[in-house]
């Protein structure tokens, strides 16, 4: 609304002088100030236009993240959270196998390996995602299905 009232004063302005319609002289000095005012006008819109357009995108990236999650692309989520970590392969599979609820026994013998080794890894994982175990590690991606973290403040009791 600011910036309307301020362009329409700056329009009539060139419009009037260019039709030749006759206007009654105001001093200078007054015209400076209602020029400052209205360019300052023009630039606080602008200021407020940027400040909405950013938290504008940051609606829309939190609005397409839980879109992408909420349209099957899970595994994309997965993916990304364990390239954050700086998760190594091998570390991923032994998560996405955690993930799937297979125990330590199981994925040794699916990956070909002891389970000594697939131990050190899931402790690896759990130390770089922050966790203490696989019921947290497992959390983090609910918390990410459900579109915000549940804290034991938050919890309902």
């Amino acid at each position: 609304m600011l910036q309307a009232v301020c362009a329409i004063f700056f329009v009539s302005d060139i419009l009037l002088s260019a039709l030749g319609v006759p206007v009654d002289p105001v001093p200078w000095r007054f015209r400076e100030l209602m020029e400052l005012g209205a360019a300052f006008g023009l630039l606080s819109g602008l200021g407020l236009a940027a400040m909405l357009l950013r938290a504008s995108l940051k609606r829309t990236r939190a609005a397409e993240q839980a879109l992408r999650v909420a349209s099957g692309a899970f595994m994309e989520l997965i993916e990304e959270r364990f390239e954050g970590w700086g998760l190594t392969p091998a570390e991923c599979d032994v998560a996405l196998f955690a993930l799937k609820g297979f125990t330590i026994a199981e994925i040794a013998q699916l990956r070909e390996t002891s389970e000594g080794t697939v131990k050190a890894q899931t402790n690896a994982i759990y130390r770089k995602a922050g966790v203490s175990g696989r019921p947290q590690l497992l959390g983090l991606f609910v918390e990410d299905l459900m579109g915000a973290a549940v804290s034991p403040d938050t919890a309902p009791r």
